[in-house]
């Protein structure tokens, strides 16, 4: 993903912004930053792929509910360096264990850390480097079967739950 100028050329539906920054020293894909997120988020699959072990993990004794109301298996906490466009920050990424099609997402806590815009319409963050302004954009593609498969996946999960028997 190269940083562009200019105005984002047509978009197409369905959107996100699946972006790929690198985490410690590996370029990770289908990152979703999501304005709607308190906290930073990375999945089992990704924090083993980097290589981290549970000794790695902190503690994070805070409950962490989805919106259908079930409980998120939290493993602990983990902080990282990411890197966008040579602007780098420290984040602390909750390691759940939960699934996701999505390797890890950067909330709001990331997004004022490097006081970025984050556009899901454009599917674009844009944020003031050392000597430039950066323009990254997201993989409407990768986005747009992030989004069809999970939606795929609850219909699935309802239809199971219907016929279990009481």
């Amino acid at each position: 993903m190269e940083p562009r100028s200019g105005e984002p050329e047509r978009t197409r539906r369905p959107r996100g912004n699946a972006l790929p920054p690198l985490l410690g020293s590996d370029r990770v894909k289908k990152v979703l930053v999501d304005q709607g997120s308190g906290a930073e988020m990375m999945y089992r699959d990704l924090f083993k792929g980097l290589g981290s072990k549970t000794k790695d993990l902190s503690k994070y004794n805070t409950p962490l509910v989805r919106f259908d109301g079930w409980m998120v298996v939290l493993k602990g906490q983990i902080s990282l360096p990411v890197n966008m466009e040579g602007k780098e920050v420290m984040v602390n990424f909750i390691v759940v264990s939960s699934f996701s099609l999505y390797m890890a997402i950067l909330g709001r806590p990331w997004i004022h850390a490097i006081e970025a815009l984050s556009s899901t319409l454009h599917v674009k963050v844009k944020f003031h480097t050392n000597h430039s302004v950066a323009i990254v954009r997201g993989d409407q593609q990768a986005a747009g079967q992030c989004l069809m498969v999970a939606v795929n996946r609850e219909i699935k999960q309802k239809e199971s739950a219907e016929k279990v028997p009481l």
